[in-house]
């Protein structure tokens, strides 16, 4: 028997990620769920900002929502337009050594090609094409979720906690919202170089999946070919 004292834990290796692709098809459901995802940064890494911030320009949206074509989003205006999906999500989840950062969304089983494509089309396209417009509102739009996530006693225990166990200090807004700002457009395409471009990812899908693109076609569409 091993008896392990708190405070001298085994050290562990980094965690691998590693591409795949699993969906559990049923084949009377009449809407598909879908996530895309690729490896994330990990809480202390310098690109988690720039990845929140596309995270950000990626957005998300629902049918009950009233933006749609007027969100500031790209892929909201194009998801909501085209009718492509009731719901998707960025998401950007961090942990110790790495993370997990992509998309998320529920369509009919008739457009799961569709949405897939523009997943990967609007993910892709920030390693090559990012505004100055679009950057500068998602920052903002950042900034003020990051205020509004302040809005409990819960919230702000919890970002208490999380910012002692990653940076062993209470990360003041300024310095936060000074790395948001610090974030322009070159920055935003090396990130997504590093995280997107030609890079391997997790697929998974569940519901009616006989019209879901296989995993080449994600590998294949995670750059553009320019010449």
């Amino acid at each position: 028997m091993t008896v392990v004292l708190a405070g001298h834990c085994w050290p562990q290796d980094p965690s691998k990620f590693t591409g795949s692709y699993v969906h559990d098809r049923f084949p009377d459901a009449t809407e598909c769920a879908l996530a895309v995802a690729f490896k994330g940064a990990s809480w202390t890494d310098p690109d988690s900002i720039p990845l929140m911030v596309i995270q950000t320009m990626l957005g998300g949206w629902d049918k009950s929502s009233t933006t749609g074509k007027h969100a500031s989003s790209k892929m909201t205006q194009t998801v909501a337009i085209e009718n492509l999906a009731d719901a998707y999500m960025a998401f950007n989840t961090n942990y110790h050594d790495t993370g997990l950062f992509g998309v998320y969304g529920v369509t009919d089983r008739d457009r799961c090609e569709d949405f897939a494509w523009t997943i990967m089309n609007e993910m892709t396209r920030t390693c090559y094409e990012v505004s100055e417009a679009e950057l500068g509102r998602a920052k903002n739009q950042l900034k003020s979720s990051l205020m509004f996530f302040q809005d409990s006693t819960h919230h702000v225990a919890e970002s208490i906690g999380r910012e002692l166990l990653v940076y062993g200090r209470r990360l003041p807004k300024a310095e936060l919202f000074a790395r948001i700002d610090a974030v322009d457009a070159a920055t935003i395409k090396a990130v997504a170089d590093r995280f997107i471009y030609d890079q391997d990812m997790a697929i998974a899908s569940v519901g009616d999946v006989q019209f879901m693109p296989d995993y080449n076609f994600f590998r294949r569409r995670s750059y553009w070919l320019r010449y």
